[in-house]
């Protein structure tokens, strides 16, 4: 199979009934011996267990990792399948496995992604006999690696409030995994992972290979260093229960893989990673999003008509052109205890009609905006009090709260039912063109009384297919409205969910220099364009270290900007300057979020930055930071900091319109773009315009 300018070239082993893979690189990577050729030996292992194995259940594969394990009742565990076909069109390919004896089709599916290096990966199980069958694993994949000195993993982990750190490990033998059994991604870590050979180079070419999962709920990625020289990464959906059933002629297909390779490095493959999120993005990538401004980090849940119009008034005269009112307009919603399940707006926070407010809200040339949770409802409410069976609970067990509310059961059709009822009614109702849906807790006592034994259920599964069902219906329902995807913070940010979503909220952390952490490990996986960003007032709530406003601008500017301080005092030359980054924003845009993205550096350094590619070469745009410290003396001699740029043309002459500056495309290239940094000038966003 080709991509653009990769190859992924599978056979069927010579030792056994399995694919595996042969190759995987740039084109001809395949022509010649294969790097996953190996000598036959195996010493307490079989043949099945040293292959590069593309997928093979427990028994055949018993030792080392197996990506299948499924049973009938009354017998052991383990599938012996026999190679049953292969269908290929162009871009595509299916290869099917059948075991007889207990009664299971097998077919792994493979589909080449157009514009990009990324192939996707799948597979469908099927029921075949007379019995259900009991699968306790059911990975998506398995991606092979040569490493005959082990590789070095990179990936984003953290915690609420740290999002996508960076992380990286060398693994020379044994297991790593990662997951989350929180009902969504989590903010531990993000479903992706980038695996190198652990000698490449930090910041340079080397070939990379990474894998990111399309599910939005239980999950995990496991690398094992094998025997004899190489990595396999294994993924897939971890079911709530321990285990699913398949019935006799049902299918159970599993979330798709993207595996992408780049031979340059972790910069190029997150170039890769961009494209395919272009990809997903469909029509919608082409969708100016607008600069935006929420209320939440300047009232709270003290949310009345009057003090929002304050609010909006003095967002629209700096620039902005949407205004999001977030949680705390419904009624019962004075704080976190009260509230959620009753979407109707408060009559006393607007007591002239929330129609009203938002027409004023419109009537300053802004587009109006609304925070939702639609998962979420409070003991208290009406909800609650008609329908206490839509929350997850456990017969004679106490009901646990976190952030003092429940979660609703969304894999009950009534409860997607009223759930899609609430958004049609609300966006029918009010002129709403944009949609935060946030998500502020986990499952806990996730069960379904009355529903059959557990592991016929399979909760996680049923609430991903009614949050994606929602969504769905939201895209073709209200085409035009923004909807903006948010799990306290980045809890919910996977492939599956970029699909549906215009923008996601990578962090609640604002703070500039935690999120300019943030932000990098973000654009490792994912595209400018999805990446939602707030300027909001220093010291914050998160990290009291001072930055400028124009720092706090141009980091907020590297992906989709937005506005979360009170405005209300700020004084008229900071709403000055926050016009004046509004506008260069507006300029520039269309390369942050269409570009192409290149890291320069990593906030470990006293100078980083990120730089953007127009398509068509025509111009660049460099996002840069100064991270040192702002106080002290100057060093001696004070020479500028510079950040090497990538991707120019070194022939070309490039002219940075706002100084006047110009530069040979080598000169940047070689030497770098310069900056003279000072405690008031820590940042700075610089267009280069190539003449």
């Amino acid at each position: 199979m080709r991509t653009d300018t990769t190859s992924y070239t599978v056979r069927l082993s010579p030792d056994g009934p399995w694919a595996e893979l042969d190759a995987w690189g740039p084109h001809g990577c395949e022509d010649g011996p294969s790097a996953f050729d190996w000598s036959r030996r195996t010493h307490f292992l079989t043949s099945a267990d040293a292959a590069p194995a593309e997928y093979l259940p427990y028994g055949m594969r018993p030792f080392t990792g197996s990506d299948l394990v499924a049973s009938r009742s009354g017998r052991e565990r383990g599938v012996w399948w026999e190679f049953a076909g292969a269908e290929e069109t162009e871009g595509s390919l299916r290869l099917a496995f059948t075991d007889d004896v207990l009664g299971l089709r097998t077919v792994l599916c493979y589909v080449t992604v157009p514009g990009t290096d990324v192939v996707l990966r799948w597979t469908e199980h099927t029921c075949t006999g007379g019995e259900p069958l009991r699968l306790e694993r059911f990975d998506s994949a398995a991606v092979n690696v040569p490493a005959p000195d082990g590789v070095r993993l990179t990936y984003l982990a953290g915690q609420w409030s740290q999002e996508f750190q960076r992380t990286q490990l060398d693994l020379r033998r044994g297991t790593f995994t990662m997951g989350s059994v929180q009902g969504v991604p989590g903010h531990a870590y993000a479903p992706w992972l980038a695996v190198q050979d652990r000698t490449a180079p930090q910041d340079g070419p080397s070939p990379a290979y990474g894998v990111a999962l399309e599910w939005a709920g239980n999950w995990h990625i496991t690398a094992e260093a094998e025997p004899g020289g190489a990595v396999r990464v294994r993924a897939g959906r971890v079911p709530h229960e321990g285990a699913v059933l398949l019935t006799p002629g049902d299918t159970l297909t599993t979330p798709r893989l993207a595996c992408a390779f780049s031979p340059d490095g972790l910069d190029g493959l997150a170039s890769v990673q961009h494209r395919y999120g272009r990809r997903l993005s469909g029509e919608r990538l082409h969708r100016t999003r607008k600069v935006l401004y929420n209320s939440w980090e300047a009232t709270g849940f003290d949310v009345d008509a009057a003090g929002q119009l304050d609010l909006a008034k003095a967002a629209a005269d700096m620039g902005v052109e949407l205004f999001v009112v977030d949680d705390g307009w419904f009624t019962g919603r004075t704080d976190d205890t009260g509230g959620l399940g009753d979407w109707y707006p408060d009559p006393k926070a607007f007591p002239e009609g929330f129609e009203t407010f938002v027409a004023e809200v419109r009537a300053l040339g802004l587009d109006f905006g609304l925070w939702v949770e639609p998962e979420a409802v409070s003991p208290g409410s009406r909800l609650h009090s008609e329908h206490p069976e839509w929350v997850y609970r456990i017969d004679d067990r106490p009901a646990r709260l976190v952030r003092n509310q429940l979660l609703l059961d969304l894999g009950r059709e009534d409860v997607q039912d009223f759930v899609v009822g609430t958004l049609d009614r609300l966006l029918t109702t009010y002129d709403i063109s944009y949609l935060k849906w946030d998500m502020n807790r986990p499952p806990t006592e996730r069960g379904r009384p009355g529903a059959g034994p557990a592991d016929r259920t399979d909760l996680d599964a049923a609430h991903v297919t009614g949050y994606l069902r929602v969504l769905d219906h939201l895209r073709t329902a209200h085409p035009h409205v923004t909807v903006e995807g948010c799990a306290g913070g980045g809890g919910r940010v996977d492939h599956a969910t970029l699909a549906r979503t215009d923008v996601v909220w990578p962090s609640d952390n604002t703070a500039p220099l935690d999120r300019l952490r943030i932000q990098f490990g973000f654009l490792h996986a994912h595209a400018p364009h999805v990446m939602s960003s707030w300027v909001t007032d220093a010291p914050g709530v998160f990290d009291p270290r001072p930055r400028s406003l124009a720092f706090r601008f141009v980091t907020a500017m590297c992906g989709v900007l937005g506005i979360g301080a009170d405005l209300r005092a700020w004084n008229p030359e900071q709403r000055a300057e926050a016009a004046r980054w509004i506008a260069r924003y507006k300029e520039v845009r269309d390369v942050i979020h269409h570009g192409e993205a290149h890291l320069l550096g990593t906030p470990d350094d006293a100078t980083c930055g990120v730089q953007y590619d127009a398509q068509d070469g025509t111009r660049a745009v460099v996002a840069a930071f100064s991270t040192g410290r702002l106080d002290g003396a100057p060093l001696v001699p004070g020479r500028a900091a510079r950040l090497r740029l990538r991707g120019l043309d070194p022939a070309a002459r490039y002219h940075a319109p706002h100084t006047g500056a110009a530069y040979t495309g080598v000169h940047l290239l070689h030497y770098g773009l310069p900056f003279t940094w000072t405690a008031r000038h820590d940042a700075e966003l610089v267009e280069l315009v190539r003449q």
